[in-house]
């Protein structure tokens, strides 16, 4: 995976993570379980082990068929999604403004530095 999310950066890389990853910031769209894989940068294989738990717990659901390809995408109806979602974003924000905070101390730190070299 080239960048990693901050959420899997704070949680872990995992398959199962990776997907949860994927749908969430891919949500408006409906996506076969080839797409899932593909995008979520795990194996097809790995993906059909641990589908079965997503559809278990209602963390996924189908929406529609396309030809052959059944198609995917999370369950917004789950309290467990909107938990989930909940606490994705909440991670996401908390760590995008601690990044922040530290580019802004670096800066600080960097003018600070060249003022004392000019004087």
């Amino acid at each position: 995976m080239e960048d990693k999310t901050v959420f899997l950066e704070v949680f872990g890389d995992t398959p199962i993570l990776r997907v949860l990853d994927f749908f969430v910031v891919n949500e408006d769209f409906d996506y076969s379980m080839k797409d899932i894989a593909r995008h979520s940068e795990i194996g097809y294989a790995t993906l059909k082990l641990i589908w079965p738990r997503l559809v278990d717990h209602e963390i996924v659901k189908q929406t529609r068929k396309v030809g052959k390809a059944k198609m995917y995408q999370l369950n917004h109806a789950s309290k467990t999604v909107k938990m989930f979602r909940q606490l994705y974003w909440e991670v996401t924000k908390k760590e995008v403004h601690r990044f922040l905070k530290e580019e802004e101390e670096k800066e600080r730190k960097s003018k600070k530095e060249k003022i004392e070299l000019i004087t």
